[in-house]
């Protein structure tokens, strides 16, 4: 009897062993690509984390000359804040290798590697600010900016009046003309600057306000507006205030009354102002008694600030012409002389 042929055997064995090597190269494709999608997610996780979460920020320079190199070795000079492998890869990815713009940069807490790109590829400069505070003279508004580390200093040795000539400023006399406020600029920016940008800031705000003034105020120009603010932001610093300060100082101009206002008996001292009035100071003339002398004074005495400025061109509508600080911020208002002096011997001389 004849065996059988087997029929099949030879066939299946070879589908079965061809199948493995295709099982296994399946399995390491997706091993590959889970791994890679393991690693994007995780640069891209990278490139959204904070460099770092609190501190100073870290300020560092591009030269035009830098490589892309260069310029990550320049943001680790003060720490290893960034990876700088990872920082290249991105810059290369995003195409930004070649656009980045020379300059001075920080890295600020909470930022990422991604926004550190944006800023290095559309020169998003590092920051300074100068504050100039409300109630500030003008001494003190130059002293402040040519104190300024950040600052080119090319003011410093000018006089007031060649400072003014230098801006095209008409006034000789600095005080007042320019806005008390924060003003940002790039490292090694001229002082100049910050003159400009606070005076522009001043006459458009002054400009406005004049426009847009109550009727039947006594100012003949703009610039007593001005000198009124500069006395009201020296009387009182309480809000509520300013408004009737000004409604008072209106009333005297208007009945010819003298302003008898400390602030610029004060500034007419000068330098023999040792923190305190007598009654001799208040009798000696100056152009800025207002004890000695009706009407304002020649000048602003003071930087006036946005409130100050606003409660002069809409004062309080009252009959007051008197009124006594209260000893906490606050005054009181009197409309005749008799009630005012019962309120000095309440806050004052009682005391």
């Amino acid at each position: 009897m004849k065996p059988r042929k087997k029929t099949g055997t030879t066939s299946g064995n070879s589908r079965t062993q061809s199948s493995k090597p295709l099982s296994r190269y399946r399995l390491l494709i997706g091993i590959a690509a889970g791994v890679l999608v393991i690693l994007v997610a995780a640069f891209l996780c990278w490139a959204w984390m904070p460099v770092f979460s609190k501190g100073k920020p870290v300020r560092f320079e591009v030269q035009a000359s830098d490589s892309l190199s260069d310029v990550t070795a320049r943001m680790n000079s003060e720490n290893d804040n960034i990876n700088e492998t990872l920082f290249t890869l991105l810059m290369t990815l995003t195409g930004r290798s070649d656009s980045i713009k020379p300059g001075p940069y920080d890295i600020r807490a909470g930022e990422s590697p991604y926004r550190l790109m944006q800023k290095l590829s559309n020169g998003i400069f590092a920051i300074e600010s100068v504050t100039i505070i409300e109630g500030w003279t003008f001494h003190q508004m130059r002293k402040a900016i040519d104190g300024h580390p950040a600052l080119k200093h090319e003011t410093a040795e000018l006089s007031d009046k060649e400072l003014m000539q230098k801006l095209g400023i008409e006034h000789t006399h600095g005080e007042g003309l320019f806005y008390p406020d924060t003003y940002q600029f790039k490292q090694d920016s001229s002082d100049l600057r910050i003159y400009e940008l606070a005076h522009k800031t001043l006459l458009k705000r002054l400009n406005a306000l004049w426009e847009s003034r109550d009727h039947n105020l006594p100012y003949q120009s703009v610039y007593e507006a001005l000198i009124m603010a500069s006395i009201i932001e020296k009387e009182t610093g309480h809000s509520k205030d300013r408004a009737m300060v000004a409604g008072v100082f209106i009333n005297r101009l208007k009945k010819g009354m003298k302003l008898q206002t400390d602030p610029t008996v004060i500034y007419g001292m000068g330098d023999r102002y040792a923190g305190k009035i007598h009654k001799a100071d208040l009798l000696r003339d100056t152009p800025y008694n207002t004890y000695t002398r009706k009407g304002l004074p020649p000048t602003p005495i003071a930087l006036p600030g946005k409130a100050a400025l606003e409660a002069t061109f809409h004062p309080a509508e009252t009959d007051a012409l008197y009124f006594v600080a209260r000893g906490d911020g606050t005054s009181e208002f009197s409309s005749n002389l008799d009630d005012h002096n019962k309120a000095v011997e309440k806050y004052i001389l009682k005391k």
